[in-house]
């Protein structure tokens, strides 16, 4: 099998063509979903979705995704956490059409927090997803478009339209907007890779089960990590791969059989149901409480990933044969999350985004807002100031103004 991935240099117009092509509906397991109202359907959740300029043939047909949905809109916003949903808040309410693109609405900071004592105004029981629950809604309820979608490439300077100067990709659609707001957050992994890893990115090694998953129809790969993440991608993959090797360096079972026993309440890491579905896929094998050592390849990519049962009485390493490792941490790192940038912007040396006093980036029209921004402040109440500043500022410069308009009331 040829190794490839989406991480690499590919020209986007062969990149739509070759991943909806390969897209073709094959179904393993029926993929699960989280226990939350806001993520009860799909993997790609789409809400207040206005019609598009994509193209569908009829319904059942094998090249019904052979054309990718394109989206317009007047501000595009990678990342739906506090700083994201506040600043879609303030477009929205400026008639400017808005689209939020996150990835998983349960792995950020705030949606992680259990509790939130110290954002102005909310009860001090109230935990944080339901904060972020609530910051979603509003933003929604002014016509903000939010769509569960990763995104793997931008484009801010060669998109080739004079009115739509910035491109996002995801694997289901290209956005195509007027202004770009980046709020991703700092939660990447912090810790060193793995040996292999850095060495095999983008010939086997992957943090896109979504973007690379149809790339190993029939093929055996692994996935590492015991996070919610890990489980759906784990379980994006089985409807691609022969084998999906699932490795966690936990007794995931054991824990969320105990937390579920306890009747504890539900965990963004360890859930039951989460588990269970995976572990009754029939092309999926679980190494428990085994240690991921290295990433092994050779000149044409990745060969395998050599782990270690943990444990006293351990045997020996060994390399499982995969084509295909994805690799996801187990959260609570404080690296911004950039590598879908691809340096279209200028970082500080620290990894963070550089931003003027408006939150623009070095490119005109593109904005970075809250963590991603690397600042020492990292708080809700700052992300969503942060969200607050982006937003004015686009309003500014879409409608070309010269000063910012406050918003005070709306009628």
């Amino acid at each position: 099998m040829t190794r490839f991935s989406i991480m690499r240099g590919v020209t986007l117009s062969a990149l739509a063509l070759g991943w909806t092509l390969l897209m073709t509906q094959t179904e393993t397991c029926h993929a699960f979903v989280t226990p939350s109202t806001h993520r009860a359907a799909a993997r790609v959740a789409t809400h207040n979705l206005p019609s598009s300029s994509s193209t569908t043939l009829p319904s059942g047909s094998s090249s019904s995704r052979l054309f990718m949905e394109v989206i317009e809109c007047d501000v595009a916003i990678i990342g739906g956490g506090p700083a994201g949903c506040t600043c879609a808040l303030y477009t929205s309410r400026a008639d400017l059409k808005t689209v939020i693109l996150d990835k998983n609405p349960a792995v950020g900071a705030l949606a992680i927090t259990s509790h939130i004592a110290n954002y102005p105004g909310v009860d001090r029981s109230m935990s944080g997803e339901e904060l972020l629950d609530q910051m979603r809604t509003q933003a929604m309820q002014y016509g903000t478009q939010y769509m569960r979608l990763q995104v793997f490439m931008i484009d801010v300077d060669h998109t080739g339209d004079e009115t739509y100067t910035k491109m996002v990709y995801t694997p289901e659609a290209t956005i195509k907007a007027r202004s770009l707001v980046l709020a991703t957050g700092a939660m990447g992994r912090a810790a060193p890779p793995f040996p292999g890893e850095a060495e095999y990115l983008g010939q086997g090694v992957s943090y896109c089960a979504t973007c690379d998953g149809a790339f190993y129809r029939d093929s055996e790969v692994a996935v590492f990590g015991g996070t919610i993440e890990a489980m759906e991608e784990a379980m994006f993959l089985t409807k691609f791969a022969s084998t999906v090797h699932w490795i966690t360096s936990t007794d995931v079972v054991k824990i969320a059989e105990e937390r579920a026993a306890a009747g504890l309440e539900y965990n963004k890491d360890i859930d039951i149901d989460h588990v269970q579905d995976l572990l009754d896929c029939p092309n999926v094998q679980h190494w428990s409480k085994t240690r991921l050592l290295s990433v092994e390849g050779d000149p044409s990519g990745v060969t395998g990933v050599q782990v270690q049962a943990m444990g006293g009485d351990a045997p020996e390493p060994q390399i499982i044969p995969v084509e295909g490792a994805f690799i996801y941490g187990a959260g609570g790192g404080n690296k911004p999350i950039t590598d879908f940038i691809h340096n279209k912007v200028e970082f500080l040396e620290d990894g963070g985004v550089l931003v003027n006093e408006d939150m623009e980036t070095s490119v005109k029209g593109v904005f970075a807002i809250g963590d991603i921004r690397n600042t020492a402040y990292k708080q809700v109440v700052v992300a969503a100031a942060d969200g607050c500043i982006a937003a004015m500022a686009i309003d500014k410069f879409l409608k070309g103004r010269k000063t910012v308009k406050v918003d005070w009331i709306h009628k």
